[in-house]
């Protein structure tokens, strides 16, 4: 198995229509992620490479019964996009924007921690890769390719350092289970012990590489 997303998982993407989102979107779906919709307000009705359009978070879990969500939302708004997220029951959510204010994201961390421990929305990023379970899901901006799936998980900081450290693995014939960015923020969704419990929960997972960053 893997954690947070394998290819079954319903994945929605916030942002889907703007340049940015919607490149990585595509990519995503031609991975094999289980995309279902994405959401951009003021154009819900509309399809969007072939997946139905929503204007609100809500909207589309109501219809798509997304469990996992990507935005990609400029940084004013990215805060909001999150919450809105976990206010409509998404269980795992991974921010790719950079830039996101810190005030804005220290009202996420309390907005997130309210909730109830066994319905709290797990929050990777923002200014992350995303995750990937190679051959599997991808949620992210890596390169699908470099990663080879194996038994090893993989926890990072630094984006293009933990690319580095899954194409050097590849090509020793190491694989890995899941590969999850928890983004270079001062103030991020999830912390290395924390994305740590979960691979231990995981049969799969035999070792886990950490990378951190500089700063």
């Amino acid at each position: 198995m893997s954690i947070f997303i394998d290819e079954k998982t319903p994945v929605l993407v916030q942002g889907i229509t703007g340049r940015i989102g919607s490149f990585h979107a595509k990519e995503m779906i031609d991975y094999g992620t289980n995309v279902v919709a994405g959401v951009t307000p003021g154009k819900g009705g509309m399809t969007h490479l072939g997946k139905p359009v929503f204007n609100t978070v809500q909207e589309a879990v109501e219809a798509t019964g997304a469990e996992a969500s990507i935005v990609f939302v400029p940084p004013a708004y990215a805060g909001d996009g999150i919450m809105e997220a976990a206010e409509s029951g998404i269980k795992y959510c991974v921010s790719i924007t950079d830039g996101i204010p810190t005030h804005d994201m220290i009202r996420v961390k309390r907005y997130i921690n309210s909730a109830k421990p066994e319905e709290r929305m797990i929050l990777t990023g923002p200014n992350c890769a995303g995750t990937i379970s190679p051959g599997r899901a991808m949620m992210g901006i890596m390169p699908g390719h470099i990663y080879m799936q194996g038994k090893v998980g993989l926890i990072g900081r630094s984006g293009t350092l933990g690319y580095e450290a899954a194409s050097q693995m590849k090509e020793l014939g190491i694989g890995i289970s899941t590969a999850v960015g928890i983004g270079g923020d001062p103030i991020n969704g999830s912390s290395f012990v924390e994305i740590l419990k979960h691979f231990e929960s995981d049969d799969e997972t035999q070792a886990v590489l950490i990378i951190g960053e500089i700063g």
